[in-house]
């Protein structure tokens, strides 16, 4: 038994050829266009998921929340400032009723970070995440997840997220604070 071929001509040839190779190329083009702005943003929304992890992991805990007490601050931020390799500090939240408890060192997106947990008269805890980023400047951002809710930006090439289960109206003028304590620019934010 013999096989025959259709003919083809050498312009049919040419475009079976090139025309996945075109289509290839031009919704590569449209993924990189598309996908562009999405990575800078996904990075900021995975550092403020972190965040959030680490604040349901630790904010329940009553009898260990921290790993270093308030009690210790000096040598908390020494210790801190160290492992993240440049000087940290936890803004006072007495104005907003939140006293800090303390803080630990945690795993981050690139390195070391660390967390401040502070608690008010009531019980309701909030935590400061912050942890060195590739980014100068994001302004305050705002994640949800469950009845939780986390501010975060960047400044100076480190990231900030302050978490909590308070009301996001309570919330956000802390995270205002917060941030432009620590070097952020809050009125370009508004």
């Amino acid at each position: 038994m013999v096989l025959l071929r259709p003919r083809t001509s050498w312009w049919h040839r040419i475009a079976l050829t090139v025309g996945p190779l075109a289509t290839g190329a031009i919704l590569a083009a449209l993924a990189s266009l598309l996908l562009s702005p999405v990575a800078s943003l996904s990075a900021q929304t995975l550092f403020a998921e972190q965040a959030d992890v680490a604040y349901v992991v630790y904010a329940p805990e009553w009898r260990h929340p921290v790993e270093v007490t308030a009690t210790h601050e000096g040598a908390l931020f020494a210790w801190l400032s160290k492992r993240l390799d440049r000087p940290l500090s936890a803004p006072s939240l007495r104005e907003y009723g939140f006293a800090l408890l303390g803080g630990r060192l945690l795993p981050g997106i690139a390195g070391p970070a660390a967390q401040f947990m502070y608690e008010n008269g009531a019980g309701a805890r909030i935590a400061l995440y912050m942890s060195p980023t590739s980014q100068r400047e994001i302004p305050l951002q705002l994640l949800r997840a469950g009845g939780r809710r986390t501010f975060s930006c960047a400044s100076d090439h480190m990231g900030y997220a302050l978490s909590g289960q308070v009301p996001e109206r309570q919330l956000r003028p802390i995270a205002f604070d917060v941030c432009s304590e620590l070097g952020g620019h809050p009125e370009k934010w508004r």
